[in-house]
């Protein structure tokens, strides 16, 4: 029971995180001929329930091949595009049918003691996508093969609104009535950048990006993707996943997801935890360090009451949080969430500041974020506030503090008003550390 309210309560930062925010999730169409299919669903409803706008992509590439084996049926491709000719394209309309019947039928059940009990899910779709051709390229004519031209936003977002899970399949419309073959990677991206998404969620059969070790790739930044998508020339279906999450971010959209269908609680594990299960594609994949804003309370809270309990750091109450939030500066993980936190109060006449409650999250114990905010910190006190010392009061990171270049002080050394607030029973040792 302990380990439960414990994963419930970790998860309550990112529920509240992403209430109310619209992801765009493709799901190939490998997944829903997959045995955990059905538990995909289940969490996709999971998360409309959790107030997330939710709008389902799906991809027919292995349902349309079957059709076309059954129909035997030859079928050609250029530039990795499938040609598509009238009858590749009714099979393509025969793929599409089923399986939007099939995600549609399963979005609604409602089994007793299933994870769909009393979900009450309602699927929304339409012509929501209108295409163009592709046209002739380098002599080769597409035919029915197109690409996105608009998404109709307002629509998507008026239903997205009133609660709905939008589902949009891979064919598009034009004004004359023509139906086009259209990739789920390009419906993605599009209906992502249209509408201001903010993640977009690619799930397929692999777990994420590898390197040639086997190791996954729990971030990869902007200007690290087309290395990767070199040494992913031998797979294909994720190197189109990295190329769309690529281009979403290029396009504005602040994150994009890579994750595998086969592992059961793989999307939720990726949206609820700290480290998530698959590839995370961002704009920036470093940390960022910043001054603390009077939404970072709870954060800091959560870093430092455990350190307060110990007696590590002297108790503060929110209360005085509040007042002093201006002081504080907090290391933001790629996630959102607070990983590292420190406060600096200068003495102004005495050109020197205290550096007061470091703390990091102990996940992330002895991975530099100490550091890091600490030289973030010096450069705050040098800089901005032309200070010429910083010093420190602790009790048990004296040998952390001298690694960092703090000498020994005593209390006569201290400002003024800094001295006279010395706790004598903390016996606090003091260090100091010039600029």
């Amino acid at each position: 029971m302990l380990d439960y309210v414990k994963f419930f309560r970790e998860t309550a930062p990112y529920t509240n995180m992403h209430r109310g925010k619209t992801f765009v999730i493709l799901l190939r169409g490998e997944s829903i001929l997959h045995a955990n299919f059905a538990h995909l669903v289940g969490d996709l409803a999971l998360l409309a329930a959790q107030g997330i706008k939710v709008v389902l992509i799906h991809g027919a590439k292995p349902q349309v091949d079957r059709q076309l084996e059954l129909r035997q049926i030859a079928c050609y491709y250029q530039d990795q595009v499938r040609i598509t000719d009238a009858e590749v394209m009714a099979c393509v309309q025969e793929a599409v049918g089923s399986i939007r019947i099939a995600i549609e039928a399963a979005l609604s059940m409602g089994v007793v003691n299933s994870p769909m009990q009393g979900a009450r899910v309602r699927v929304v779709g339409g012509n929501f996508i209108t295409a163009k051709p592709l046209g002739v390229r380098n002599g080769v004519d597409f035919q029915h093969s197109g690409e996105v031209r608009r998404i109709d936003r307002v629509g998507i977002r008026n239903h997205l609104d009133d609660g709905a899970i939008v589902l949009l399949s891979p064919v598009g419309y034009s004004p004359t009535g023509e139906v086009f073959n259209l990739t789920s990677e390009d419906v993605a991206v599009q209906a992502a950048i249209s509408l201001q998404a903010d993640k977009l969620i690619l799930i397929g059969p692999d777990d994420g990006v590898r390197d040639a070790e086997g190791r996954l790739q729990k971030a990869i930044s902007l200007r690290d993707v087309k290395g990767w998508l070199e040494q992913l020339a031998t797979q294909p279906m994720l190197a189109a996943s990295l190329r769309a999450g690529y281009q979403a971010c290029l396009n504005g959209i602040q994150r994009s997801h890579l994750i595998g269908f086969a592992e059961d609680g793989a999307l939720l594990a990726e949206l609820f935890t700290r480290d998530g299960i698959g590839t995370l594609v961002l704009k920036d994949s470093a940390e960022v360090i910043r001054q603390a804003t009077i939404d970072d309370i709870g954060g800091i809270l959560e870093l430092i009451q455990p350190l307060e309990e110990s007696g590590v750091l002297v108790k503060r109450s929110r209360e005085l949080l509040e007042t002093e939030i201006s002081r504080f500066h907090v290391v933001v993980h790629t996630e959102g969430t607070l990983i590292g936190c420190a406060a600096l109060y200068p003495f102004a006449a005495q050109q020197a500041a205290e550096l007061a409650c470091v703390a990091t999250h102990p996940e992330f114990a002895n991975q530099g974020v100490g550091s890091r905010l600490l030289a973030h910190l010096e450069g705050v006190a040098r800089n901005e506030h032309r200070l010429k010392r910083l010093f420190v009061l602790t009790t048990q990171a004296e040998h952390w503090f001298r690694e960092k270049g703090f000498t020994p002080i005593g209390i006569e050394d201290l400002p003024a008003a800094k001295a006279e607030l010395y706790n004598y029973q903390r016996r606090s040792k003091i260090f100091q550390k010039a600029l």
